[in-house]
């Protein structure tokens, strides 16, 4: 019995001898770098919004080399920080692209990373085209609103608003107002200051319009705001009165519209000289007239209200209201006004038996403040 006892004991400790369990905690593998790269986006990524940075950043080792770069071989801006250790694009991407990672990331040990991945981005259903005014180096009366019209329809409005920035050498604030789906204007709740400075800037390229539409290009302006001249029309008054700084520099004697006639007044509001024509062909025919020109035409309105030469009315020129809802001057007065205008300057008319809804461009004055301010996407 001993004997056995002893085989079995042999014949245990026999297989213990072959057994492959280990203990303890796993030696590291010193063969692998010591750098860790994160790409953003990652490889693989869909659907990247084209104006998200694209970054390699490196902990425990340096960038060596790296390049990013279209399905077309386009190479991509960027900018390296001063330790090495992070790279991020310098512009934006494109649209509905392919872009590829490349270059060497070598880690303190020595021992490199190569660095590779790929990603796409977004492909818009649409991409929509927007215009500013004023535009560059213009110079524009106190009441010109700055206006950002878009080619089609804007669904999602209040992400493009906040793609809008107005800075101004004045100070002012001002508050931007949808007129429409396709057309947002900004103005001050007062007429900007003289001599102000204006910058624009509608960071629109990438920005999602909604409905898979987005924006096509980023549009900027830099304009001035010139000398306050302000246009009052006192209706019964036959007088135009132009004043400049707050002080009468003209009277000019005038004809408006009709006083009986709703329809051919000049109507109440405050408008905004719009253009400005050496002579002005004027149609009508529901009065009976087509093609009848004028000279130094000042467009104020778009229902129709101009102030123009028509010395063929100077006999009711300072003592009647006869046109059909436009000033009329005399021809040397109207030369000296015309000369005097800036589209944007404003025209405030009183003493009519009409006043017009707000919907004869350019209206934003004939808005009170808070309701502009109600129109505003951002609440």
């Amino acid at each position: 019995m001993k004997r056995t006892l002893a085989a079995l004991l042999a014949g245990l400790t026999l297989l213990a001898g072959c057994s492959s369990v280990e203990t303890g905690t796993p030696k590291s593998d010193s063969s692998l770098p010591s750098a860790k790269v994160t790409l953003s986006p990652v490889d693989g990524t869909k659907d990247v919004q084209v104006t998200t940075p694209v970054q390699v950043t490196v902990v425990d080792g340096k960038i060596e080399s790296v390049a990013l770069k279209s399905a077309e071989g386009k190479e991509v801006k960027g900018t390296l920080t001063e330790d090495r250790s992070g790279w991020t694009t310098a512009e934006p991407l494109g649209y509905g692209k392919a872009y590829s990672y490349s270059g060497k990331v070598v880690g303190s040990d020595g021992k490199p990373v190569e660095l590779k991945g790929s990603f796409s981005t977004v492909a818009p259903g649409s991409q929509t085209r927007a215009t500013l005014w004023p535009g560059d180096n213009q110079t524009v009366g106190v009441a010109a609103p700055i206006m950002v019209k878009f080619e089609a329809p804007v669904q999602d409005k209040a992400t493009v608003e906040k793609a809008l920035k107005v800075t101004n050498s004045a100070n002012v604030t001002g508050s931007w107002a949808w007129l429409n789906a396709q057309e947002v204007h900004y103005r001050p709740e007062k007429y900007w200051p003289a001599n102000t400075k204006i910058k624009v800037e509608a960071k629109l390229y990438g920005v999602n319009y909604g409905g898979g539409a987005f924006g096509r290009a980023d549009v900027t302006s830099e304009f001035t705001i010139g000398r306050n001249q302000v246009v009052k029309i006192d209706n019964p008054t036959h007088q135009l009165v132009v004043l400049r700084d707050g002080q009468q520099v003209a009277s000019y004697p005038a004809s408006f519209g009709k006083d009986a006639d709703p329809e051919l007044t000049t109507p109440n509001g405050t408008f905004v000289v719009m253009s400005k024509h050496d002579t002005f062909s004027f149609d009508n025919p529901r009065y009976g007239y087509t093609n009848v020109v004028k000279k130094w035409a000042v467009r104020f309105s778009n229902h129709g209200e101009f102030i123009h030469e028509n010395n063929d009315n100077a006999a009711n020129i300072g003592k009647n209201n006869t046109s059909h809802g436009c000033a009329n001057l005399l021809e040397a007065d109207a030369k000296a006004y015309y000369d005097s205008a800036l589209v944007g300057d404003p025209v405030e008319v009183t003493g009519s038996i009409t006043t017009l809804p707000a919907q004869f461009d350019w209206y934003d004055w004939q808005i009170p403040w808070d309701q502009w301010k109600a129109k505003s996407a951002i609440k």
